[in-house]
């Protein structure tokens, strides 16, 4: 396990590093590091997986188990051993992980009006009112934001953002569909505006100390956003909101990804087909989407009602 910590995860982000790092030193090495890789069986690797499955969940055991997994691959090329065991081992269920949640529109419009003195109030209504990941809103640039677009030319070319990077080592987004151009509605592009010049006054402010980036989101001396702030910085906002009357919400168990879900929920509830919500999320299919979000989203599958309709028509009126 050691030996594929240190040397099978070479150009690997540094985050996926120490995340495998935390799991195999938590989880694989203390319960079958002291078995002799030989010996190991896939009754030991059942055991091990059944026994974890009492405290985490099935995606954390599918993390352990992918960790244990590739260790022993590598072995098994190195001739350490002769088959991976592992891999004749299923995940287990595990424990019930913490559901994801989402704003209503009337709990949305609450955060908006309570982040205005926020100073990442830009931040948050770009976030919720495009959906963008906040890997991906934190390194936005200046220079993949249109404020103006173009209303000389057919079609029309609207105020946008270009989705095009993230914070993860390479700078790409998640996924090659995750790349995508998004309109602006009036209200981001007001508060855009005003966060340009925000900008520019603490730009003024900071002096020497300013380290120019070209992000739309930065910290008060030009840096990029830090996530755990972020999520502070909601749980700020939040604590207000839960002041308002008739507003029920527990700050402390929300995560700045919900904005994000807040988004695909609000949209859904709108009817907007989930084909619109899943490029707009820049998911590779609305499958994807409807898995990720299945309780954000309200799917009525109506494509049978509506041909069935066509075919025989309305109901005649009931006999009196």
């Amino acid at each position: 396990m050691t030996d594929w910590l240190m040397y099978g995860l070479a150009g690997r982000d540094p985050a996926t590093v120490k995340t495998n790092t935390i799991l195999c030193n938590t989880h694989v090495i203390p319960a079958l590091g002291a078995r002799k890789l030989r010996d190991l069986s896939a009754d030991d690797v059942d055991r091990w997986l059944a026994d974890k499955a009492k405290a985490l969940s099935t995606r954390s055991l599918e993390a352990i188990r992918s960790c244990l997994n590739r260790a022993v691959k590598r072995a098994m090329a190195r001739d350490n051993v002769k088959r991976n065991v592992v891999e004749l081992c299923s995940v287990p269920t595990g424990r019930t992980g913490r559901p994801s949640k989402s704003l209503t529109l009337k709990q949305a419009e609450a955060v908006l009006v309570a982040a205005e003195d926020s100073p990442l109030y830009a931040y948050f209504v770009v976030s919720l009112l495009t959906g963008g990941r906040t890997e991906e809103m934190r390194p936005l640039r200046w220079d993949h934001v249109d404020l103006e677009g173009d209303p000389d030319v057919v079609p029309e070319i609207p105020p946008h953002i270009a989705v095009w990077r993230s914070v993860r080592s390479t700078g790409d987004t998640k996924t090659r569909k995750s790349r995508r151009t998004l309109a602006l509605l009036g209200r981001a592009v007001d508060v855009l505006k005003v966060q340009r010049e925000r900008q520019g006054r603490q730009r003024v402010a900071a002096g020497d100390e300013w380290q120019e980036t070209g992000l739309v989101f930065t910290s008060a001396v030009g840096t990029e956003l830090d996530a755990a702030n972020v999520r502070r910085e909601l749980r700020k906002i939040l604590a207000r909101v839960a002041r308002v009357p008739g507003i029920e919400i527990e700050p402390h168990e929300w995560t700045t990804r919900e904005t994000r879900t807040s988004f695909v929920s609000i949209l859904s509830d709108r009817s907007i087909p989930l084909e619109a919500i899943s490029r707009l999320v820049g998911h590779s299919s609305p499958a994807v989407t409807e898995e990720v979000y299945r309780k954000q989203t309200r799917l009525v599958i109506q494509t049978g009602a509506v041909a069935m309709d066509g075919i025989f028509g309305t109901s005649p009126p009931p006999k009196r």
